[in-house]
């Protein structure tokens, strides 16, 4: 067992420098982030501030230049099912069916067949996509691609999910109820959730934690906890107030970064 009181991931003074046509470009100075088991985050910031960077790296696919993420205390030495993946262009594979992609992770890993049939209904049954089960990505809108990619990484028993603007290819409608959906399954399943945006109003709508980057070299400029009670209520008072203060904190970055 954890210690509860232990963060599931800590970023300790992370910097990652990446060569570039023989020019070294920071992408991110001297990050820590410590996030708690349960907890939702959101990361917010413009375009090229290193939100991405920093998830790769928590995510195992890059490793930091200095500094050192880890996960339960231990160094993240590369990617690994307890900590999953939902991109924004779904990242399915197109020959597999619904439920094929949902049990890739389970299979390969050399679960029992009955069980993996097991967790893939179940998490099947929790994006709603019963009627959907056996048809293919091509067949299927947007919304219903990015809830497989949800539930793919659900399957694999991942303690920690990764979202990197997982709703931006979508509709206002569709995300909308996409952002209902996900809070469903983040209280349902009390995972732990990291997720990049760029839209300060999602940010605010799914997050307790919502850390706001600087432009490149990207940096965490603050780290803020969200007192609102759930659900919320975009149009409050309340929520807008935090939607002002969070949007004049971003503008003021953009005007200082370098040309």
């Amino acid at each position: 067992m954890h210690d509860s009181s232990q963060p599931i991931i800590d970023v300790c003074s992370v910097t990652k420098t990446f060569d570039v046509a023989g020019q070294q470009i920071v992408a991110l100075k001297d990050a820590s982030l410590k996030i708690g088991k349960g907890e939702f985050i959101t990361l917010i910031g413009a375009s090229g501030c290193g939100k991405s960077t920093l998830l790769r790296i928590i995510a195992g696919f890059e490793r930091p230049t200095s500094g050192e993420a880890l996960m339960w205390g231990a160094p993240i030495e590369g990617p690994g099912p307890l900590r999953g993946m939902v991109f924004q262009d779904y990242a399915l594979f197109p020959w597999l069916s619904v439920r094929d992609n949902i049990g890739f992770g389970p299979t390969s890993q050399g679960w029992p067949k009955p069980k993996v049939r097991e967790t893939t209904d179940r998490f099947i049954e929790m994006v709603g996509l019963q009627r959907f089960a056996d048809a293919y990505p091509h067949q299927l809108s947007g919304g219903m691609r990015q809830r497989v990619a949800i539930a793919r990484v659900l399957a694999n028993e991942a303690e920690v999910v990764l979202m990197d603007e997982p709703f931006g290819a979508l509709d206002a409608m569709t995300r909308e109820r996409l952002q209902e959906e996900l809070l469903e399954i983040w209280r349902a399943t009390k995972l732990t959730v990291v997720f990049v945006t760029h839209a300060v109003e999602e940010a605010i709508m799914l997050a307790d934690r919502v850390v706001v980057m600087t432009p490149g070299p990207g940096r965490i400029e603050s780290d803020n906890f969200l007192t609102l009670s759930r659900p919320r209520d975009l149009t409050s008072p309340e929520f807008n107030e935090i939607r002002r203060a969070m949007s004049a904190r971003l503008h003021s970055h953009h005007g200082k970064r370098a040309a």
